[in-house]
């Protein structure tokens, strides 16, 4: 039995919801966004709260319940609240700031990164290390924040890097330090 296929989905005020051939279209203040569902999965509404059911307890079938409604309940959440993500660029003279077609970063490369934002998504720069991934996709939201880590990932060894705000990076001692235990 699928835990998180079973959850009910609330639908917050504002929030309304349409079924059209297997597609699932959620509409709220911040958008509107569809995803279509496999065949085996159902949606309903019961007193504003949304139902995902599936037609067996096929393996199969059990593995799309707990996705399809992990879909629908992001989607109610982007479109009612939003999604964010925030990234901090740590190092010395590391920093970003906006430009006029996404942010441009100083990563210690002989060249600023320019970094455009894809359809869907707002870049917002707090300060000059911080940056702000902002949307009502969470899917696009959280690829985007991924690329944007992958241009200068932590260093393990100094920890400078672009990094999520509640990602601790551990650090390991340098080749001095492991010298140093040896003797």
């Amino acid at each position: 039995m699928s835990r998180v296929g079973e959850r009910p989905i609330p639908l917050p005020d504002g929030v309304e919801w349409s079924q059209a051939d297997g597609t699932i279209e959620v509409t709220g203040s911040l958008g509107k966004l569809a995803v279509t569902l496999q065949s085996c999965i159902t949606v309903r509404e019961e007193d504003r709260v949304l139902i995902v059911t599936r037609e067996s307890d096929e393996r199969r079938h059990r593995e799309l319940h707990g996705l399809s409604r992990t879909l629908v309940a992001n989607m109610v959440d982007g479109v009612s609240q939003g999604v964010r993500k925030t990234l901090d660029i740590v190092g010395t003279g590391y920093r970003v700031e906006e430009h006029p077609t996404g942010i441009e970063m100083q990563l210690g490369f002989s060249h600023p990164v320019i970094f455009a934002a894809p359809e869907g998504v707002e870049l917002v720069v707090e300060g000059n290390n911080r940056v702000q991934v902002r949307g009502i996709d969470k899917e696009l939201i959280g690829r985007t924040a991924a690329e944007l880590r992958m241009i200068r990932p932590p260093d393990a060894y100094k920890g400078k890097g672009i990094r999520y705000s509640d990602e601790v990076v551990r650090t390991k001692p340098g080749k001095a330090a492991i010298g140093a235990l040896d003797a």
